[in-house]
């Protein structure tokens, strides 16, 4: 495994301003449901220490018991926390040892938790003088154009006027087919909407292992510079607490989602969490492997859950593939699924391989009147209504 080699790396980590912080159920709740206040305060205590960048961890309070200033930390720095726990710290109130299985219960849960957790970290954070703000967001808000604009804006706002956003999958109206499944790719997709300068996953574990951390011999992986550093390791499916429902799976998952849209990603405990944000040499580093973009298409493609497909015929996969254009009627091959216009469709070839993904234009039931046929036909026939792309380029992500 990569050794790490001197401050670059952490400087790095160090420097970053705006740093989205994922923090998973098993380190805020106890393994038998309901907030432990300890572990939310410990973790609220770490991020007011960064904020104010006193290093006392005082929170840098003034006479009136106000810390910071309008514009983020008193150092410039801003945090986004993306937060678990709703549904976990709503199973003790309900009287559910563990948590369901059904949707129904897992969302009648949400309600309860997500109201305690916000309480809670509102009273936490308010010895430090600071506020927060509570963001709930579905794929739906996130992978539709206007939608996404929205999200944006409303982080950027709450962090302008010193708010500390905390975010969470909206668990209570979220359906199976619009969740993100996890947070921490939630966290991965909100420091891409955010243009976050660094991503830091918190867990019971203080880093990526070539191994089960629980068996002799296993080692700490320092660094990650890409997929092929982790060839042969084996990560393990499942959380320690039986509360949450992440892994290590879905951290490297969301350590390769983030890192490719050029955000650098650290791996470790809640413990730890002090360490590796002033940027001391903890748990894993993933560093960035792609670059930076400002489109909402990472989204689109990592966030949405497709409600059907179009089939494509070789000419269009070329065109979209290729030279990535849009897709016109002309092009398709077959449709399938029970769609409406703007939800997600997966386009595929000729022998089924998915290709593309993007936000389409009509509805089901009108694609195969638009098949193989050109936009000028249509318009003449249908109305000018017709005479435009069946997804548009600006709606579309080729799948690599």
């Amino acid at each position: 495994m990569a050794e790490q080699d001197g401050s670059a790396v952490r400087d790095e980590v160090a420097a970053a301003r705006r740093i989205v912080v994922k923090v998973g159920s098993s380190s805020l709740t106890t393994a038998a449901g309901g907030l432990d206040a300890d572990r939310v305060d410990a973790l609220v205590d770490v991020l007011a220490k960064v904020l104010d960048g006193d290093g006392k961890g005082d929170g840098g309070r003034d006479g009136d018991g106000k810390g910071g200033d309008s514009k983020g930390g008193t150092n410039g720095k801003e945090i986004v926390l993306v937060s678990s726990g709703a549904i976990a710290a709503g199973l003790a109130p309900l009287g559910l040892d563990r948590r369901p299985r059904d949707l129904a219960r897992q969302q009648a849960a949400a309600s309860v938790g997500q109201g305690l957790l916000v309480a809670r970290y509102t009273a936490s954070f308010a010895r430090y003088g600071r506020r927060v703000g509570q963001v709930l967001l579905t794929t739906d808000d996130t992978s539709r154009r206007a939608h996404y604009r929205n999200a944006t804006r409303t982080l950027d706002q709450l962090l302008a006027m010193g708010a500390l956003p905390i975010v969470n999958e909206n668990d209570t109206v979220a359906t199976d087919e619009i969740r993100f499944g996890d947070n921490d790719r939630l966290a991965a997709l909100v420091a891409h909407l955010v243009r976050a300068d660094l991503l830091v996953l918190l867990s019971d574990v203080d880093g990526l292992y070539d191994g089960d951390p629980r068996t002799p011999g296993t080692s700490r992986i320092d660094e990650v510079r890409g997929p092929q550093d982790l060839d042969g390791i084996s990560i393990g499916s499942a959380g320690r607490s039986g509360v949450g429902t992440g892994g290590m799976v879905t951290k490297v998952e969301a350590a390769r989602i983030a890192t490719a849209a050029g955000v650098p990603v650290v791996l470790t405990s809640a413990s730890r969490a002090g360490d590796a944000l002033l940027g001391r040499h903890t748990g894993t580093f993933f560093h960035r492997t792609g670059r930076r973009s400002a489109n909402r298409l990472l989204w689109l493609a990592h966030a949405s859950a497709p409600r059907g497909a179009l089939t494509l015929d070789d000419g269009a996969v070329r065109a979209v593939v290729e030279r990535r254009t849009s897709l016109l009627p002309a092009g398709i091959a077959a449709v399938e699924g029970e769609f409406t216009a703007g939800d997600p469709v997966e386009l595929r070839d000729t022998g089924g391989r998915p290709v593309a993904r993007g936000l389409v234009n009509f509805d089901a039931k009108e694609i195969p009147q638009l098949i193989g046929r050109s936009t000028r036909d249509l318009a003449r026939e249908l109305g000018p209504a017709y005479e435009r792309e069946v997804v548009h380029r600006d709606d579309l992500v080729v799948l690599e």
